[in-house]
């Protein structure tokens, strides 16, 4: 029979089974038997039989009756259930599971703070193998580990910046030179100087062979115009893994609690580890950087500490770290001293002292590349050169832009050798009968008037409205010229007409504008161009922006950012070279006119830089403006032997040819009307037949080689570009051009 379970049933029968087997114990106590028979069980079949099995305990009955638990036994149960090991909640998450209490020294053998073996992992130091007999012996407390790139970084580093980051490390930790812990890191722009440091800034603040961070803190010190710029990119690039900290500005008060605040932080993690400071700054608040110690300091732009002398170089070089780092990709600009002065702020004594520099390596080298020097002299300079390259090899690295033809697209660079109108040449040589700067250049030093007649040239070169005024006031070499303007002339209104390179820049911005949607950066080193440059762009409804100066910092990096925007209207940026050419990225444009030379060749290529790099879509167009036969040539000629030098040191090249004594410099105030390029005649180009350019050269060899950075010299007839072609009858000379791609391209 089938019996329910419910627990009310089960209760009744329970009660019911009780009451019976006391009327059975009742009944046992009046009748108690004589003989005691053991009474088979009566299995519940029926068969009046049931077998146990010795081997097995009884069956308990289940019930739905809760088991009732104390309440500690109850809460005890609860944390058994939810005392669960932590999990990483990260997706294929292989590191350690943390499964260690905090402040709990981790047991066994230190490890890397990331995989050295992963796939394109970037390891820049790696501990020595060891026998198994040394495993043993060797304290696990003390084993070097490996040094790893953070992923994050090493995923998005090219080649030859992985070389570089390798080589920024091995200086730094004075693996490369015993005692000595600075380098250079001397790329030509476009390279990606700027992520190699914050990619060397990140691994040395988080890890070192000994399983700890190498430094605490580090330093970026740069020009103002870059000290935002320096904060977006370790933004960018880390992702707000790191806070740095970034004065562009604030009361003297405000920034030296900034400052010492910065210097007095302490600890393994420090909240805010870079500080990224201009020059200026730097230099005026000096005294409270120099009471701590910091672990690294960058000097981007590092050719500003050209002069050992000045302010900037002697509180920096006064500044408690040994590690330095200098980021210039001009580290020759005028001079072999120079350099030593770079070199000396990094690597103090490898050079030796300034005097012994001099006297050992500046004077043999300059007079072997001198191109009266005898044989005798050419061959100790070239051993002196070779002497000083050995050694500074060892803390520096150069790589030059033609990496980036792999990654960018074709730059065409073309120096366009623009005509005097008659107005100029006339002014031009009155200027020269009336000041006869010639007479004041003594020993091939230039004076103070000499420098003044300099400036004047130059101006007059770009257009004679900037020495107008000159002309009214009647100043030297302007006495009794103002006849020679147009009647009615005024400098409110700009006259492209009256000058070459004006006329030649107007018709590039014109059919620029009319054929394409490219984008212009105009490069000049006076502001007084730019004046002139607004002028011409309110007469043509050019939108325009500009940038010199005058402009806070802060406004600076907005308008860069809104020009490079594809959707903004602007088709002109206007850049003055004196007041932020340097390491800015207005790769919205796509064709650079740069209007007048400058003496120091690295401003021009700082300046010629700004379009052609990362992110550039198209092809690059680059325009240096020369009047024809002018000083603005003799310019160019001296730049030329200024970039040999630096070839020589810096790039290795040992066969540049010696085109130009300096006595030819005694030359600069003259004025050749004949010539189509004064320059291609004076470095006798062997390439060219009456003025056409024949491929090979007729005599078999190559070109000279203060051409070679050349690819073309052209008339009218050899050139490529539809822009100048359109300008060519109003004022172009001569051009000479260089392709980015000419190799990668196979063009003869």
């Amino acid at each position: 029979q089938r019996r329910s379970l419910a627990p009310s049933q089960l209760a009744k029968r329970k009660a019911g089974d009780e009451e019976e087997e006391e009327e059975e114990e009742e009944e046992a106590d009046r009748h108690p038997p004589t003989t005691r028979k053991r009474q088979k069980p009566v299995s519940e079949t029926g068969s009046g039989e049931c077998y146990r099995s010795p081997f097995r305990k009884p069956l308990a009955q289940l019930t739905n009756r809760p088991h009732c638990l104390d309440s500690s036994q109850h809460e005890a149960f609860i944390r058994s259930i939810l005392s669960k090991p932590f999990k990483v909640p990260i997706p294929n998450y292989k590191g350690p599971l943390g499964l260690r209490a905090l402040g709990i020294k981790r047991a066994g053998l230190r490890s890397p703070l990331h995989d050295p073996f992963e796939e394109g992992a970037l390891v820049l130091y790696e501990p020595p193998l060891l026998s198994a007999h040394d495993q043993l012996k060797i304290d696990k407390d003390k084993a070097p580990v490996h040094v790893v790139v953070d992923p994050v970084l090493s995923r998005v580093l090219r080649p030859h910046q992985r070389e570089g980051v390798k080589f920024l490390w091995d200086c730094v930790t004075s693996r490369r030179i015993p005692g000595s812990h600075g380098c250079i890191m001397a790329d030509e722009m476009g390279l990606g100087k700027t992520l190699q440091c914050i990619t060397l800034m990140w691994t040395l603040l988080r890890q070192s062979p000994d399983c700890k961070p190498e430094i605490e803190k580090a330093m970026v010190v740069s020009p103002s115009s870059l000290v935002r710029n320096w904060y977006n990119e370790v933004e960018k690039w880390l992702g707000g893994r790191i806070q740095p900290l970034a004065i562009d500005g604030g009361s003297k008060e405000e920034i030296d609690r900034k400052l010492v605040g910065f210097m007095n932080q302490r600890g393994l993690r420090v909240p805010s580890p870079i500080l990224i400071i201009s020059y200026e700054t730097f230099r005026l608040h000096a005294e409270a950087l120099q009471k701590g110690s910091v672990g690294l300091v960058i000097c981007d732009e590092g050719h500003r500490l050209k002069n050992s002398e000045n302010q900037t170089y002697q509180a920096l070089n006064s500044l408690n770290t040994p590690r330095r780092v200098l980021i210039s990709g001009t580290p020759i600009q005028n001079d072999l001293l120079e350099y030593f002065s770079l070199v000396h702020f990094v690597n103090s004594g490898i050079l030796g002292t300034a005097q012994e520099f001099k006297r050992h390596f500046e004077i043999p080298i300059l007079k072997g590349r001198d191109a009266d020097a005898s044989e005798a002299e050419r061959h100790k300079g070239e051993e002196r050169l070779k002497e000083l390259i050995s050694i500074v090899n060892r803390c520096l690295i150069r790589r030059t832009s033609d990496i980036l033809s792999k990654y960018l697209p074709v730059k065409i660079e073309q120096v366009v050798c623009c005509r005097l109108t008659p107005l100029q040449a006339e002014l031009y040589k009155n200027f020269l009968k009336q000041a006869k700067p010639v007479e004041e250049l003594k020993e091939g030093k230039i004076s103070v008037s000499s420098l003044s007649s300099i400036t004047s040239l130059k101006k007059l070169c770009n257009h004679p409205a900037l020495i107008h005024d000159k002309c009214v006031e009647e100043e030297e070499g302007f006495m009794g010229v103002l006849d020679l303007f147009p009647a009615g002339y005024s400098t409110k209104s700009v006259e492209p007409q009256l000058s070459g390179k004006m006329l030649v820049l107007d018709y590039i911005l014109a059919v620029t504008k009319s054929t394409s949607n490219d984008k212009v950066v105009l490069v000049s080193n006076y502001t007084q161009t730019l004046d002139l440059f607004e002028k011409l762009c309110r007469n043509r409804r050019y939108l325009y922006v500009r940038l010199d100066g005058t402009m806070s910092i802060k406004k600076r990096a907005k308008i860069v950012e809104r020009f490079n925007s594809p959707s903004s209207p602007e088709f002109i940026f206007m850049l003055s070279s004196k007041a932020g050419g340097c390491g800015l990225n207005l790769i919205g444009a796509n064709r650079l006119v740069m209007f007048d030379p400058d003496w120091n060749p690295a401003n021009d290529e700082q300046a010629m830089a700004r379009v052609w790099r990362d992110g550039q879509k198209k092809t690059c167009y680059i325009y240096r403006l020369l009047s024809t036969g002018t000083i603005e040539e003799k310019i160019f000629q001296r730049q030329t032997h200024k970039k040999a030098l630096s070839s020589c040191v810096v790039d290795e090249e040992q066969d540049v040819e010696r085109h130009f004594s300096l006595g030819e410099l005694k030359e600069l105030f003259t004025l050749n009307e004949t010539t189509t390029s004064d320059t291609h005649d004076k470095i006798k180009c062997r390439r060219c037949v009456n003025g056409h350019q024949v491929r090979p050269p007729p005599d078999g060899s190559d070109c000279t080689s203060d051409l070679s950075q050349w690819n073309h010299c052209a008339d009218k007839r050899g050139l490529q570009d539809s822009v100048l072609k359109a300008a060519w009858d109003a004022a172009v000379t001569f051009t000479f051009h260089h392709h980015s791609h000419e190799e990668q391209r196979g063009i003869p």
